[in-house]
């Protein structure tokens, strides 16, 4: 098995008639995914998503793939193919797309449709080509097959991208629910003609490869949905995905069913359904949607909340409904709120803290772990065994997941008779080249995280998310001393305050002696650089706190001559 290594070199030029394949984003984390494929002199970009931060990155709203490995080669970029509508996959676009706006968008019709909407609010107005399952498409040199794939949003399609180098089948996300609501299944089919062509090279989502057997149809959760709603004499409040069609669609026949208007809430739900109700992937009963202010003042027997916030999101409208904060909703006893999607890893505090807070309030919580109110749109291993053993790969990269996803689908690989070291398991960054039918390691180009706070993107470093995390786990002390500029030594006392650490004014009476002795001696040691002495002043006052109170704050000195 190839494993991804750090100490790789940059990788050497792309040998004559190669495919060079640059993940640049989605491997070891669940979302940023984005990968470059390399023929000619040429690129082709495949999804271009958000990852979302978790705790230990504070402040950060968003994170990107690192575009740097391709900023000068933009040119040369032939199109940005779009698998479907998530965020983990479209919603960087705009950040590459500010770079150079004219970079064509493939897609399906509701992912450009998505895409577009987001565009707009930034006055980018994209050159786009629609295309469906079925279509092939000369993108330069690459020639790419779209087929239908089933997946916890409509019109999702998986990629194969022919070059004189190889065969090469990007699923995108994807799983098998035989049934689905829309009738539009994972084109199985189509994949077996790729297999007999021959695939040298399978990428592939891992999501859920630990996961054992086949997927839960979509439509089990219908008759859940209804019970809960032939059950509930209050207000029901649904929180899902704001790209989740057919959950929505769920809803709203059960809404129906039982006699409940709907009213969606939340920017992002809002005009997702209003954009799938244009495409016909929705379909709405007239009368059914009301406004906000429409079912504010109807009885709670009768209306039913769409809300987003499932992934507990503080600004989400669940989030403010479940601290009291939002405009329209006050959680009340009898509420019903059922949180109808997966977590996201690094999610699960803040939902439980949600849930916790809405049950607070006197709503009864129903969520994946009581109730069947969600299924994964991602194959477990049952199906990525089904699909390995279709296609028949030369060579397997597993794609989108987490490192024990990775892990756990290359071995699914192995099993299904890839051998060892055709199964490539990389991080991002990592080079891979396929010659003459066989893909391998070949570099590495540097790749971090992109950090987006408010309007600044890159801004943010890691050294400065660390002094955000000690900021918040052992506060703030700033201590200001003056010195005379000619013989170094303290004129008055030492002044110290501090932020989050403690509230007792006293508290810092027993270093101030302490400080002003330290620096006493390096007066006496001539020591008058004023770099010198803020060192003084830190290292004194982290051995108290330290010795003291046993916490390591962020310490910062200023010393002031005079």
């Amino acid at each position: 098995m190839s494993q991804a290594h750090v100490e790789l070199e940059p990788p050497p030029p792309l040998p004559e008639g190669a495919l060079r394949v640059i993940p640049l984003g989605g491997l070891g984390a669940i979302g940023r995914n984005m990968t470059v494929y390399e023929y000619d002199g040429k690129l082709l970009v495949v999804d271009c998503g958000v990852l979302f931060p978790d705790v230990e990155q504070p402040g950060v709203d968003l994170i990107l793939p690192d575009f740097d490995p391709i900023r000068d080669r933009l040119e040369d970029v032939q199109a940005i193919v779009l698998t479907h509508g998530h965020e983990d996959h479209i919603g960087a676009v705009p950040y590459l797309l500010a770079l150079k706006p004219d970079i064509p968008l493939v897609g399906s019709e509701f992912t450009l449709a998505l895409v577009e909407a987001k565009l707009a609010e930034r006055r980018l107005d994209p050159y786009t080509l629609t295309v469906r399952e079925g279509q092939t498409e000369r993108l330069g040199p690459f020639e790419c097959e779209f087929f239908a794939v089933n997946h916890s949003i409509p019109d999702a399609l998986a990629v194969a991208v022919r070059t004189p180098a190889g065969l090469v089948l990007h699923t995108g996300d994807f799983k098998m629910d035989q049934v689905p609501l829309d009738g539009r299944i994972t084109d199985l089919a189509g994949f077996a003609r790729l297999g007999a062509e021959g695939v040298d090279l399978l990428l592939s989502d891992s999501t859920n490869a630990e996961v054992p057997g086949f997927v839960t149809p979509e439509r089990d959760i219908g008759p859940v949905l209804g019970a809960l709603f032939a059950k509930a004499r209050g207000r029901i409040i649904v929180a899902s995905f704001a790209s989740h069609v057919h959950r929505v669609q769920q809803v709203m026949d059960a809404a129906y069913e039982y006699e409940r208007k709907v009213a969606l809430i939340g920017r992002s739900m809002v005009r997702n359904m209003g954009i799938a109700r244009d495409l016909g992937l929705l379909r709405i009963p007239d009368g059914l949607l009301v406004s906000l202010d429409e079912a504010a003042s109807m009885p709670h027997d009768e209306i039913v909340f769409m809300s987003t916030g499932s992934q507990g999101e503080p600004m989400s409208a669940l989030g403010r409904m479940s601290t009291g904060d939002h405009r329209h909703i006050t959680i009340e006893s009898g509420d019903t709120v059922v949180l109808a999607s997966s977590l996201v890893p690094g999610n699960e505090t803040s939902v439980y803290r949600v849930i916790n807070q809405l049950a607070r309030a006197g709503a009864t919580v129903v969520h994946k772990d009581t109730a069947k109110v969600h299924v994964s749109g991602h194959a477990p291993a049952g199906e990525l065994l089904y699909l390995l053993n279709v296609v028949r790969p030369s060579n397997l990269m597993p794609v989108h997941g987490e490192w024990r996803h990775l892990r756990a689908h290359a071995q699914l690989g192995i099993e299904s008779g890839v051998a060892p070291d055709r199964v490539v398991l990389c991080e991002d960054g990592d080079v891979v080249d396929l010659v003459e039918g066989h893909a391998r390691h070949v570099g590495r180009v540097k790749n971090r995280y992109v950090y987006v706070d408010g309007l600044a993107v890159g801004d943010v470093s890691e050294s400065l998310l660390t002094e955000r995390r000690i900021l918040g786990d052992g506060g703030f002390i700033s201590a200001t001393v003056v010195i005379d500029s000619v013989t170094g030594k303290v004129v008055g006392e030492p002044s110290i305050s501090a932020k989050g650490f403690s509230e007792d004014p006293d508290a810092f009476n027993p270093v101030i002696p302490l400080l002003t002795a330290a620096l006493h001696r390096s007066a006496e040691d001539g020591i008058t650089d004023t770099h010198q002495l803020q060192q003084v002043v830190r290292r004194t006052v982290g051995r108290w706190v330290n010795d003291a109170y046993r916490r390591r704050p962020m310490i910062v000195p200023t010393v002031v001559e005079v």
